[in-house]
């Protein structure tokens, strides 16, 4: 079992600044590399997210924790809920501010059979990413 956590910088403000979506995905009927929340042959996936920050009125930081684990699961609830990621075209967000998806795996932590323990990993958030939070009134 792995415990994942994910930061992402979002459009929108969220009117609550936590939550859970618990919205089935599946695959897009046309377009091959997109998935979209469906109840057609979709698998469960359950995500949940914590406002970090509001970094204006246009843009929120936040934290994403899964309990499962499909293809593109942050990026297609987030803009399920109208909330795409900034830099993330095939799912609404724009490539203006950020030349990439604003996501990053903050933290893993797992129970290491071997060792007897549970192993934390962390990274320190990217540079570019970094750099939005910092410039939030831009």
């Amino acid at each position: 079992t792995i415990t994942r956590s994910y930061r992402a910088i979002v459009y929108n403000n969220f009117s609550e600044d936590e939550g859970m979506i618990n919205a089935p995905i599946g695959r897009h009927p046309t377009n091959r590399k997109k998935r979209m929340v469906t109840e057609k042959n979709s698998k469960e996936a359950i995500t949940h997210y914590k406002v970090l920050d509001h970094l204006n009125h246009k843009f929120n930081y936040i934290e994403c924790r899964l309990e499962t684990g499909r293809t593109h699961q942050i990026r297609c609830h987030m803009a399920y809920l109208g909330h795409p990621l900034m830099g993330d075209d095939l799912y609404g967000g724009k490539l203006d501010k950020i030349s990439r998806q604003a996501l990053h795996c903050a933290r893993l932590e797992f129970y290491h059979p071997v060792k007897n323990e549970y192993i934390t990993v962390t990274a320190e958030i990217p540079e570019d990413m970094q750099s939005v939070i910092n410039n939030k009134e831009d």
